[in-house]
């Protein structure tokens, strides 16, 4: 059994949380508290396999509490429940990410309770939490683009890079924080991303990571042409690509690996338009998607890349891209940002660039 704290001042959600993780037999609801310091005091004395935790609370909010949890000596992982329509509230929910929070679920509206469409993505959510690799959170690096590049990234055999597809999942928010800052901001093609996330926090996730990087982060808008030094992320809801004109495209086909937009959409349509010219990246995150067809761009002689097991929260799509021979390198985010910059010909930026 998946044991759960839950940490929300609203004895309503408290209830309701506790009523229906009690009905799921693969979880146990250990404590329900009412704000983040009763939670550093629970957690003191017990140990819980994943939290769910309001981000607004009186006294200490879901963001210090996340990030004290985080920082102690037996970091838990953590799903923040958020309104996606306050924008205070979002704020502080990506500043949690940030710190280690692993999803974010939505405040459950009425009708999305009695239609049923809310606990299946709760269970979803903290299962696939419950099973990640977590790490003691640990002051970040200052300094930007810099350091060794791997040489051998330099193949003269394979044709240049005219657009980077990327997927990511569970751990993917961070992995693209740490990716994204580590990149000149003189990037001469355009990224395109799917992130597994809640319906309506895309925007507030392209905000957090805009402050990460020197390269320009939207959400994406059909018909648009992507532009060199921008990243591009899928709404929420629709699968993202590319037309032979250049042009992005978004379609309601149906989802793929449970999950629409899909890391496989978006990567079939690169490699339909750009062949071996696209570069693909899989990310942390749980399942799949986006493996099988990573492993085509790389046979039409594209570079690819995977996040290795030991810095993915889950190594579950890149771990599968290995598995399958799909990534041409295995590494951490900053060797993939590193090795893309080799790749097309950056020169490193100076540490005061991200200053």
């Amino acid at each position: 059994m998946i044991r759960v704290l839950v940490v929300d001042d609203s004895p309503l959600m408290r209830k309701l949380f506790q009523d229906m993780l009690g009905r799921n037999p693969e979880f146990l609801v250990v404590a329900c508290l009412s704000s983040g310091e009763e939670a550093l005091s629970f957690l003191e004395r017990e140990r819980v396999d994943v939290i769910a935790m309001d981000i607004f609370m009186p006294g200490m909010d879901g963001f210090a509490a996340t990030r004290s949890i985080m920082e102690s000596s037996h970091p838990t992982p953590v799903i923040i429940i958020s309104s996606q329509w306050d924008p205070r509230e979002v704020e502080k929910t990506f500043q949690a990410m940030d710190a280690g929070a692993l999803g974010i679920l939505p405040k459950p509206k009425r009708e999305a309770l009695e239609s049923g469409e809310y606990w299946p993505q709760v269970f979803s959510a903290l299962t696939s939490a419950a099973q990640a690799r977590i790490k003691r959170l640990r002051p970040r690096k200052t300094s930007g683009f810099m350091g060794e590049v791997p040489q051998k990234a330099l193949l003269p055999d394979s044709p240049e890079i005219k657009i980077v597809a990327v997927g990511a999942s569970t751990g993917g928010p961070q992995a693209l924080g740490e990716f994204l800052f580590h990149l000149p901001g003189n990037l001469p093609v355009p990224l395109l991303v799917v992130q597994h996330i809640t319906k309506g926090f895309d925007r507030g996730l392209a905000e957090w990571l805009g402050t990460r990087t020197l390269l320009k982060v939207k959400v994406a808008e059909e018909e648009e042409i992507p532009q060199k030094e921008t990243v591009y992320f899928a709404p929420s809801g629709v699968h993202l690509g590319i037309d032979p004109k250049g042009s992005l495209i978004f379609s309601r086909d149906p989802p793929e690996h449970g999950v629409r937009p899909a890391a496989s959409w978006l990567f079939r349509k690169v490699a339909e338009v750009y062949r071996g010219q696209a570069g693909g990246i899989l990310f942390s995150g749980m399942g799949k998607d986006g493996a099988l067809e990573l492993r085509h761009l790389r046979n039409l002689g594209g570079y690819t890349f995977a996040q290795d097991q030991k810095t993915s929260v889950v190594w579950g799509m890149p771990g599968e891209a290995v598995r399958l021979d799909a990534a041409r390198y295995v590494g951490s985010p900053t060797f993939i940002a590193h090795t893309l910059a080799t790749i097309l010909n950056l020169t490193s930026q100076k540490e005061d660039d991200h200053g």
